[in-house]
């Protein structure tokens, strides 16, 4: 492809040969002179200098280089829309393998692909051009929409709701049984059946072996646009808001809400019953147990304020010399 056609494509300015041949994609450090590759982060600035890329792609101010340049707005999502271009994912025709097990009160839209050792359950309707690759079990009244992507060993349970344009990673399961046990009088605990579905809303993505548990009463719903990562948990009755992203290894217990356009970072924790507030920023490894406002970046566990925590952090490696300094001062003065 012509890195003039490619601008097009990508609706970026060229600053150099437009006749240049793009290839592929690559990251800056390992791409080869056929590679568009993207500086989206000042720190990789400089490598924008020496990269052997064919071409790079860049915010509009950035400063002239050497190299063909692709200035637009946003690089970073650029260069994602490069990689759909140059990455040619694999094609599944629409058709249905002899060895699927499709209970005949199943609906399933037209142009759909249902691959090897598939389970689709009585009384389950999916929407058109679905791809259902193999041992991807659909339980029973289940309701998913169109453009359904369900990878290797995914899971929708009994009566969940998935909406159109969903892709389930390998391993995920929607709607598996929540957490929810009572003890009696003599320390026996007794589960709690969980009736309630979940549900999974329009342009939802979860990554592989993350599951999301279906409520006791009532739904766990998850809003447009949210994108959850691999190994996280989000317990039984929770909310998740628009656009939010749950990275890895995030867990939300039971009756958690969290708002539009949070981000919680790796190995974040949501005590059960708390609110986060529209746009929170949970950093890595914090917890929470207490309700947060909304625009608020936190840290630590448990949690509080960022620009605190990166004080009270700053100063922990030097409290032994602190407290020395304080007892000498807190000695009597020999005579």
């Amino acid at each position: 492809m012509k890195l003039g056609d490619l601008a097009l494509a990508l609706g970026a300015d060229v600053h150099g040969d437009g006749d240049a041949e793009i290839t592929g994609v690559a990251g800056i450090e390992e791409a080869a002179p056929g590679d568009v590759t993207f500086v989206a982060n000042p720190r990789y600035s400089a490598l924008a200098r020496t990269t052997n890329a064919g071409a790079v792609l860049v915010t509009p101010d950035f400063p002239e280089i050497a190299t063909p340049t692709l200035r637009t707005s946003n690089p970073y999502l650029a260069f994602a829309k490069a990689v759909q271009i140059f990455y040619r994912e694999p094609v599944y025709a629409p058709g249905v393998h002899p060895s699927a097990a499709i209970h005949p009160s199943a609906k399933i839209g037209k142009e759909s692909h249902i691959g090897a050792f598939v389970v689709v359950s009585e009384g389950v309707t999916i929407g058109n051009h679905a791809t259902l690759l193999p041992h991807v079990v659909i339980y029973p009244h289940a309701t998913i929409g169109h453009h359904f992507y369900a990878h290797a060993h995914s899971v929708v349970r009994e009566h969940c709701r998935v909406g159109n344009h969903v892709v389930l990673q390998n391993g995920v399961v929607v709607g598996c049984d929540g957490f929810g046990f009572a003890k009696d009088d003599e320390g026996v605990w007794h589960k709690i059946l969980q009736s309630g579905p979940a549900i999974v809303e329009d342009n939802v993505e979860i990554q592989a072996n993350s599951t999301v548990d279906r409520a006791s009463v009532g739904e766990t719903r998850i809003a447009p646009g949210v994108k959850i990562d691999n190994l996280v948990q989000v317990g039984h009755g929770s909310k998740v808001g628009a656009n939010t992203l749950l990275c890895a290894q995030v867990g939300l217990a039971g009756s958690s809400e969290i708002g539009k356009n949070a981000i919680l970072a790796g190995q974040a924790g949501v005590a059960g019953h708390c609110k986060l507030g529209d746009g929170v920023i949970m950093t890595a490894q914090s917890g929470v147990s207490h309700d947060v406002p909304e625009g608020k970046i936190i840290s630590g566990s448990p949690a509080f304020d960022n620009k605190q925590w990166l004080k009270a952090t700053a100063i922990f490696n030097r409290l032994p010399d602190i407290i020395k300094q304080l007892q000498r001062k807190q000695r009597p003065e020999q005579t």
